[in-house]
C-alpha cells in the first residue's frame, strides 16, 4: 500500500529514542523528511543518522525543548526556514513514567505531576500550536500524539491524569479544527519492548531471582496477543495514522498494546 507520504514533512517530539524513534523511522521509511525534536543534541543526532542510513530520507534535527514556551515561535521559524511546510506533527516527548512503584494519591508530589503535565500535556500542545498555521497553509495536516493505556485504568495517578489530558486534548484539536484538512488522533501503547522495558525486565528478573524471559512472559500475558509490541509496531500503525488514507480518522483513540483482556471499550 501506498501511504503517500512521500514529499510530506513530518515532526516527531521524542523522536530520538524509543517509540519516537521508531515512528520517525517508519515515517522517513514511506519517504517523508522527518524533523525530530529532543533536548539532546548528540543523541539526536546518532539517531537521525541512522534513520538517514537505513531510509535514505532528509532527516533534521531541532534541538529544544518542549517544556518550555518559547519552543512554539522557534520550532515554526525552523521549520519555515529547512522545509517550509509541516504535514505532520507525531507528539512523543515525555517525562519517564511507569519504571518504578507508582505513587498513591496521598503520595503524589506536586512537581511530580507538574512535571508530566508539562511535558506530555503542554509540551503537545505547544508543538501543535507551532505546526498548526503550517498546516493550515498547505490544507493538510495529521496530528498524533502517544497517550497510554494508563488512561484506561486506576493504580497510577500520575499516569491517568497526564494520559486521559492527552486524550483531551486530541480531541479538542480534532473539533477546533474541524473542516481545516487537519485531523487529530491519540495512540495508546502498553508496555512495549524499548530500551527502557527491557531494563525494566533485566531489573525485575534479578530482583525476583527469574529469568527475563519469564518476566516479559508475565508482561506479555497482560494482553489478549500474549507478546510485548515492538516501538515499531507502534511505528507502523502510526505511518498509516499519518497518510492521507486515515482521513475517516479524526478525533479518536487508537490502541497499540496487543488487546486489553475483559474490558469492553466503546
Amino acid at each position: 500500500m501506498d501511504l503517500q507520504l512521500k514529499g510530506r514533512v513530518a515532526v516527531v517530539t521524542g523522536g530520538s529514542s524509543g517509540i519516537g524513534k521508531a515512528i520517525a523511522m517508519s515515517l522517513a521509511s514511506e519517504g517523508a523528511t522527518v524533523v525530530t525534536v529532543s533536548r539532546g543534541a548528540a543523541t539526536a543526532e546518532a539517531a537521525a543518522q541512522e534513520i538517514r542510513d537505513a531510509t535514505g530520507s532528509e532527516v533534521h534535527v531541532f534541538t529544544g525543548d518542549t517544556g518550555k514556551d518559547a519552543i512554539v515561535a522557534d520550532l515554526r521559524a525552523f521549520l519555515k526556514e529547512r522545509c517550509g511546510r509541516a504535514d505532520i506533527l507525531v507528539n512523543c516527548a515525555a517525562e519517564p513514567a511507569g519504571q518504578g512503584v507508582d505513587p498513591t494519591v496521598e503520595d503524589v508530589t506536586y512537581d511530580q505531576l507538574e512535571r508530566q503535565m508539562n511535558v506530555k500535556v503542554m509540551g503537545y500542545l505547544r508543538a501543535a500550536q507551532a505546526v498548526i498555521p503550517l498546516m493550515r497553509e498547505g490544507g493538510f495536516g495529521r496530528i498524533i500524539s502517544i497517550s497510554g493505556m494508563g488512561a484506561r485504568k486506576a493504580g497510577d495517578a500520575v499516569g491517568s491524569i497526564r494520559n486521559i489530558s492527552v486524550v483531551a486534548l486530541g480531541k479538542n484539536l480534532a473539533e477546533d479544527l474541524q473542516g481545516t484538512g487537519i485531523t487529530s488522533v491519540v495512540l495508546h501503547p502498553g508496555y512495549t519492548k524499548t530500551d527502557k522495558v527491557e531494563a525494566l525486565i533485566a531489573r525485575r528478573a534479578g530482583e525476583e531471582a527469574r529469568s527475563e524471559a519469564e518476566i516479559e512472559a508475565q508482561l506479555a500475558g497482560g494482553n489478549l496477543s500474549g507478546f510485548l509490541p515492538t516501538p515499531a509496531d507502534v511505528g507502523a500503525i502510526a505511518a498509516f495514522v499519518a497518510s492521507p488514507l486515515s482521513r475517516a480518522i479524526n478525533g479518536d483513540v487508537i490502541a497499540c498494546a496487543g488487546g486489553a483482556k475483559t474490558a469492553i471499550y466503546i
